[in-house]
């Protein structure tokens, strides 16, 4: 979608101010212009509030009717505007469009405590809470999520608490929405500008294209851009010959955001968490971890702290040994040369090579992006669940890159719509990720429209995109949370698809991982890009067995990162951070896995998930679910693999309940058993078999 500047509209031809005509409500990306989001989001906010005064004030006895079932049906406009605007702030951003954020965050901050803080509305909430003994199923889930939700947003707050808990709230909508720009700008403005092709050898062709077009794009014509990805290690470092080049990626990404510059974020998160630790003060807790972890399925912050630490020791021993086998390797290629951070990944991958004569380069060349999409991925989820994807072109979409597919059930009944996102661009923040521009919901006769997002780097016109194995298993990992949304069958939109706990979304996400791995699938979609060969049975096996090399470093640079994030956010109220760098480095080696060679995926200051995302005091849930996605594939491995029974078990006890049932109810229900997390260490190489 092109985004065009013209005179404000009339209502009339505001597409937000009524539903889409489009199948099941698609957003009309074409009609959508810049300006008709401030004016969608002033009227969806003034009818919201309109709504809920109705609810709040009317003659009638509170039931769970004419409450809470009312608050669902509401904020129609506001939803529909908010979902399409905030899904392309991430995805295909502007300067306006981040003016609009900028402006909007804080109104939009203070319409949800104008909700939250409705004492009247508060009232008739906890009166149906009270008697919620006469509700079952969903509407006993619903009515106490929604207790859960305004008590966790101050409704049992005094006066003076309130007032102040609109402030911090306010002001933190500011902070996160200016750390976001932030970020997006210093990573565009710290691509890595190359003047002679030579820097970059062991670059396939296509990755060379593509940087030589990113660096025409970006005005810098017969030169090459090396764009950088949201993580601190960057996956090209393991291809780049020349160690030069591989030192100025690693300290344009490391830098990112801390150097001082009108992008630098330490200010911005110093307040972040300073603001959070008082808004858990209001509510009565030691610090933003112990709030935020209350509502979520660990509990509370000593259970993560004992989860992380369980493996620490074993984490840090492995990758000290990585390290040793490393400089070996290097003293061979380059004697008297110390081991760098910038060094890890290449000489890493070259052990590799040399331990599994395996060449990630060569694997490569058997992904192309197509094959594993179609003959990969739509396998697997025909093959698991019984349903097809079909591409269409007949609706709009907000970029060309951007691919809309029919989901067609096992009867031919549609389910849905999935949009296909892949490709890195200027205009999109790191990282993958899924969205939804619809939300399922019964009650709403509203079927999911969701959105799967990654950052792929463009090959140049004419040349293939080519897969690493991660890649894969990205795409696998992303589509987990696509069915997740798409499956969702539900009453109620609060409790629809994906709408769980940090710490259990990510399970079936990562569940889906593994079926990258299954013959049937790599049989299909793992064929060379210029000869069609199938991959040979010996390279399979190589990349099935190379899977754990590097679990060390891979498994350290998580967990400092998970343990940095519970760091920030369990400082006490009124805590004061002067120096975010000496911080960081405290923390880690107190956590007893400060090691150079290995730092945290994420530094503080480019931090996206804690700082500009809904992971503050929960990126450890990556590992949590990563440990129910590991017990629950070995379930389907014992019960035959991939096949429908598997995948109908899943849907139907995990994929379709949303938020209706607790998640370790869900979990118990597909395993027939409550968590072992042996699994999670054998998945990670930390353990050699099931003991």
């Amino acid at each position: 979608m092109t985004l065009t500047t013209a005179p404000t509209p009339l209502a009339t031809d505001n597409p937000f101010f009524a539903a889409s005509l489009l199948p099941f409500q698609a957003p009309p990306f074409d009609r959508i212009r810049e300006e008709h989001f401030e004016p969608a989001m002033q009227v969806g906010m003034r009818e919201h509030l309109a709504e809920i005064r109705a609810i709040a004030t009317q003659p009638a006895a509170p039931s769970f009717a004419n409450t809470i079932e009312a608050l669902e049906r509401g904020g129609a406009l506001l939803s529909r505007a908010c979902e399409a605007f905030f899904h392309l702030t991430g995805s295909h951003t502007n300067p306006t469009l981040q003016k609009i954020q900028a402006t909007m965050a804080p109104q939009l901050a203070a319409h949800s405590d104008a909700i939250y803080l409705d004492a009247e509305l508060f009232a008739r909430v906890q009166s149906i809470y009270e008697g919620r003994a006469s509700l079952t199923g969903e509407q006993l889930r619903l009515a106490e999520r929604y207790h859960i939700a305004f008590v966790r947003n101050g409704a049992r707050l005094d006066a003076t608490s309130q007032t102040r808990l609109r402030a911090i709230n306010s002001e933190l909508s500011q902070l996160t929405t200016q750390f976001q720009d932030n970020l997006l700008a210093d990573t565009k403005d710290c691509a890595v500008v190359i003047d002679d092709q030579a820097q970059l050898a062991g670059l396939d062709d296509s990755s060379i294209s593509g940087a030589a077009d990113a660096a025409t794009a970006a005005g810098h014509p017969g030169k090459f851009l090396l764009t950088l990805q949201l993580p601190t290690s960057q996956g090209i470092l393991s291809s780049l010959h020349d160690r030069s080049t591989r030192q100025r990626v690693f300290a344009a990404s490391s830098a990112r955001c801390s150097r001082g510059n009108p992008q630098d974020t330490r200010t911005i998160i110093r307040r972040i968490a300073q603001l959070r630790a008082e808004r858990a003060g209001l509510f009565g807790f030691a610090n933003h971890a112990t709030y935020v972890l209350d509502d979520q399925m660990a509990g509370t912050p000593n259970a993560v702290s004992t989860m992380l630490a369980s493996m620490a020791t074993a984490i840090v021993a492995k990758a000290k040994n990585e390290a040793v086998e490393l400089q070996t390797h290097f003293d061979a290629q380059s004697p008297g040369t110390k081991l760098a951070p910038w060094d890890w990944s290449f000489v890493a991958e070259q052990v590799r090579k040399q331990r599994f004569d395996f060449d990630e380069s060569v694997v490569r060349q058997y992904f192309e992006f197509e094959s594993v999409l179609q003959n990969g991925l739509f396998f697997m989820a025909n093959e698991l669940y019984g349903i097809t994807m079909r591409e269409r072109h007949d609706l709009p979409v907000y970029h060309a890159d951007v691919r809309v597919f029919d989901v067609l059930d096992a009867d031919g009944t549609q389910l849905g719509l999935f949009y296909a996102d892949y490709y890195a661009r200027p205009s999109k923040r790191g990282g993958a990720w899924m969205s939804n521009l619809v939300d399922q919901s019964l009650l709403l006769g509203t079927k999911p429209v969701v959105v799967n997002v990654m950052n792929l780097p463009k090959p140049g016109a004419g040349q293939p995109t080519l897969l690493s194995f991660d890649e894969v298993t990205t795409l696998f990992h992303e589509f987990g949370h696509g069915v997740h949304g798409l499956f969702s069958n539900v009453h109620y939109p609060r409790l629809s698809g994906t709408s769980v706990p940090r710490d259990f979304v990510e399970f079936p996400s990562q569940f889906h991982e593994d079926f990258a791995f299954d013959p049937r699938v790599l049989a299909r979609c793992a064929r060379h890009c210029t000869t069609g060969e199938v991959m040979p049975q010996d390279l399979v096996e190589k990349v099935r067995r190379a899977r754990t090399f590097g679990q060390g470093f891979a498994s350290l640079e998580y967990v400092a990162s998970a343990l940095l994030d519970m760091a920030w956010h369990t400082l006490a109220p009124g805590t004061t951070v002067d120096d975010v760098e000496a911080f960081e480095a405290q923390a880690l080696t107190a956590a007893g896995v400060a090691m150079e060679l290995v730092p945290p995926r994420y530094r503080s200051p480019y931090f996206a998930h804690v700082w500009g995302g809904g992971y503050s005091a929960g990126y450890y849930a990556y590992l949590w679910a990563e440990a129910l996605a590991a017990d629950a594939f070995a379930g389907v491995v014992e019960r035959g693999g991939m096949n429908r029974q598997n995948g109908q078990r899943f849907r139907d006890t995990i994929l379709s309940r949303g938020f209706a049932t607790e998640p370790m109810q869900m979990f118990a229900a597909f395993r027939g058993r409550n968590l072992d997390t042996k699994a999670l260490m054998v998945r990670r190489g930390l353990v050699s078999h099931r003991s």
